[in-house]
């Protein structure tokens, strides 16, 4: 991203390792460069002295790209301002309100989040980057700072639901999912938990600058599918057949956005940019162009539009866009592999999980794979799943037949198997089994090796609290991933919670036997 983008000076500070740094690209350490910092500018300058205007560009957001490249979206500042003044006219945030801030900078949401306070004077109260979606901080920060709107993931929101002290957030009273499909059984329950709360299902790819389509929830969303909704100001819509025209309603098609949010294009990718943005053959505007989203959309007779899915193989996991290309780009790199094939499959638990086959000429296993991509991969790419096979299967056209690919077996730990000793352990690996869709943990078992991730693991922390009384960080499952450790934390945590009187009044209450 860095050898893409060209930026003029890199902000970072002590904490940035080593490998970040590009040749040529200067840094700016925040914290030991304060001297440099504190030289401001001695002239003011004026965007009409310089030539700015509206079609300037504000800002490049990365997305993941099927050649194992990834994509900088580039969009301008006539897009920003366009979103923000249609979420003041829609929702009119008030100067006395406060918004959080939770959503990670590489996320365009956060460009919502962040501006939209700022331009109408209300506060922005900035989460945890390292709690960001642990309801057992997000719940009492809510509470403590009379948070009113809030942008979740749907995924995350249902995390929310679960918490026993979410209904003291009484003053939340704009709720935003989005990234992902809206369950019914989320709108559902948070009408039922927080009633003076109204929630918004928004849909928008980075292309067209973070929200392009919404949905305000009633009573009748708790009943059926949800749709994405109705294109924001200066925005169309549009549901295409194969051919480019316009499909009848109810008629599932791919789904095209034009208008002023739409994205100047691909940083320095022209032909990438030249098929993804197409000429708007239906707008008025000369030079109009619209993006082509890749998913699959359906008109309703009410004039709301409902999302079927991916028309490419793109996909989606836990509301991150992921193209499979670029992770086998990445697993291709390692000596052990020749081929990879990486696709999305629900498992047992309805959990969207991200698999990745591989076959080479020499043998590896799952955590080799992994430490591979992890050094190379945010970890939302980083696959749940690791299947090393002889060959992948093949179509007769000679392609991989990603149809034929076999199921995971439900171990991948790459050990042979330990029963849990001891009650504690037992329990533990249970509730493993309940959260990954997976039978037979062994004590040995590493939870993100056998199909964890970030949000199994903060659904694991809630479990935790609520069947074994003890307070657990997300934290501590990362340091303690193998289940026979997490276990031992279990019980030093219960054993801490006793006063040390008790505990020597009940070792002389034990018969010597025991």
């Amino acid at each position: 991203m860095l050898r893409d983008s060209a930026p003029a000076v890199v902000l970072t500070d002590a904490s940035a390792p080593a490998p970040l740094h590009v040749s040529g690209i200067p840094f700016v350490d925040l914290r030991a460069d304060q001297a440099l910092l504190a030289t401001g500018p001695t002239t003011t300058i004026r965007t009409e002295d310089v030539g700015l205007t509206a079609r300037n560009l504000a800002y490049v957001i990365y997305t993941s790209g099927s050649s194992g490249r990834p994509k900088g979206v580039a969009n301008e500042h006539l897009a920003v301002v366009n979103q923000l003044l249609w979420a003041q006219r829609t929702w009119k945030l008030a100067s006395h309100e406060s918004v959080l801030q939770r959503m990670s900078f590489s996320f365009d949401v956060s460009v919502r989040e962040i501006l939209w306070p700022l331009m109408t004077g209300a506060r922005l109260v900035l989460a945890s980057h390292n709690r960001h979606g642990d309801p057992d901080y997000l719940v009492p920060t809510m509470r403590r700072e009379r948070i009113t709107t809030a942008h979740f993931a749907s995924s995350t929101l249902q995390l929310l639901l679960a918490h026993p002290e979410l209904e003291n957030c009484s003053e939340l009273t704009r709720v935003i999912a989005g990234g992902e499909r809206l369950a019914p059984e989320v709108a559902r329950r948070l009408r039922e938990r927080l009633p003076a709360a109204t929630l918004y299902h928004m849909y928008g790819p980075t292309e067209t600058t973070v929200g392009a389509i919404a949905w305000r929830c009633g009573p009748e969303d708790t009943l059926a599918r949800i749709p994405i909704g109705r294109p924001i100001a200066n925005t169309q819509a549009y549901v295409l057949d194969a051919e480019g025209e316009p499909v009848a309603v109810r008629v599932a098609g791919e789904l095209y956005i034009g208008g002023a949010g739409v994205a100047r294009g691909y940083l320095d990718r022209p032909a990438l940019t030249t098929e993804r943005f197409v000429a708007d053959p239906f707008g008025a505007t000369p030079g109009g162009r619209l993006y082509r989203t890749g998913d699959l959309a359906r008109w309703r007779d009410d004039g709301a539009l409902e999302f079927l899915g991916r028309a490419d193989e793109q996909v989606k996991v836990r509301g991150f866009r992921i193209e499979p290309g670029e992770v086998e780009a990445r697993l291709r790199e390692h000596p052990a592999v020749r081929e990879a094939a990486v696709v999305a499959r629900e498992d047992a638990t309805g959990d969207t999980r991200l698999m990745a086959y591989v076959a080479g000429p020499s043998r590896t296993d799952g955590p080799a794979l992994r430490q591979h991509l992890q050094e190379r991969l945010p970890a939302h790419m980083v696959p749940s799943v690791f299947v090393v096979v002889d060959a992948l299967p093949l179509t007769s056209s000679g392609k991989v037949d990603r149809r034929a690919l076999p199921e995971p077996d439900d171990r991948a730990a790459g050990h042979d198997h330990e029963a849990p000793v001891g009650a504690t352990e037992q329990a533990l690996a249970l509730l493993w089994s309940e959260l990954l869709g997976i039978a037979n943990v062994g004590r040995r078992d590493h939870f993100f090796e056998i199909g964890g991730h970030s949000l199994l693991a903060t659904r694991l922390a809630v479990r935790i609290k609520h069947d074994f009384a003890v307070d657990v960080a997300i934290r501590d499952i990362f340091d303690k991933p193998v289940l026979s450790a997490l276990a031992e934390k279990l019980i030093d945590a219960q054993l801490a919670q006793f006063d040390p009187t008790e505990l020597a009044c009940l070792n002389r209450a034990m018969p010597d036997s025991e």
